[in-house]
């Protein structure tokens, strides 16, 4: 089977992409990162791709104003040129619109520092320790539309510590980010993932509840 060629696309340090990175090392991994792209200049993953011989793009979202379309029409274009098959967000810290998305069904990930349908949008660790969370952990999921709603594909949860910071937990949701989201982009290289009434089956079984999740 022939590798699926996978854009990441960040908008800092890029470590989630990293972790991608270090996971296609592998030949028998089923998808090749082909292409870093960002939406700013600065970004420090960028230079994590170049030295790991990946090809890098940006496209500055700043340089079209309001214009989203103007922006997601050039995205769209660099990741054709780079005959891109599946796309990762990985810190990628812009609303993509409903036009962008639905070109790539189940075809666009992202990963979110929550177990989703808890704690969408941003602070989700301090959010986490002001309601009194048990477990808390983080979700991989295809992009739709509405924000943090997609089907989920993988979940990783931790324990909730007494005493934990937000910069605890998130440290310790980090590394299990690092864990899952090679995992579900492998699954769904494999072509192992199929959505069914909203909800992906892999194998053709359900993604655990994330009451059946073990934490760590």
């Amino acid at each position: 089977m022939s590798r699926k060629r996978v854009a990441v696309l960040i908008s800092g340090r890029g470590s989630n992409m990293a972790a991608l990175i270090e996971a296609a090392k592998d030949e028998s991994y089923p998808a090749e990162i082909a292409l870093a792209l960002s939406n700013r200049p600065d970004a420090g993953g960028l230079a994590v791709a170049r030295a790991a011989g990946i090809a890098t793009e940006t496209v500055e979202h700043a340089k079209f104003g309001n214009d989203r379309a103007a922006f997601e029409r050039t995205l769209q274009a660099v990741l054709d040129t780079h005959k891109i098959e599946i796309v990762c967000l990985a810190g990628f810290m812009r609303l993509l619109t409903a036009d962008f998305v639905n070109k790539w069904p189940q075809r666009l990930l992202n990963i979110h520092p929550a177990l989703l349908p808890a704690f969408k949008g941003l602070d989700t660790h301090k959010r986490a320790l002001q309601a009194g969370a048990a477990i808390h952990g983080a979700t991989v999921h295809f992009v739709v539309p509405e924000m943090d709603s997609g089907p989920i594909i993988v979940q990783g949860a931790v324990k909730v510590r007494a005493g934990d910071s937000e910069e605890m937990l998130a440290g310790r949701v980090l590394a299990v980010e690092h864990r899952i989201y090679p995992q579900a982009l492998k699954l769904v290289a494999e072509g192992r993932v199929r959505v069914v009434d909203g909800h992906c089956l892999i194998d053709g079984a359900p993604v655990p509840d994330v009451s059946k999740l073990l934490p760590t």
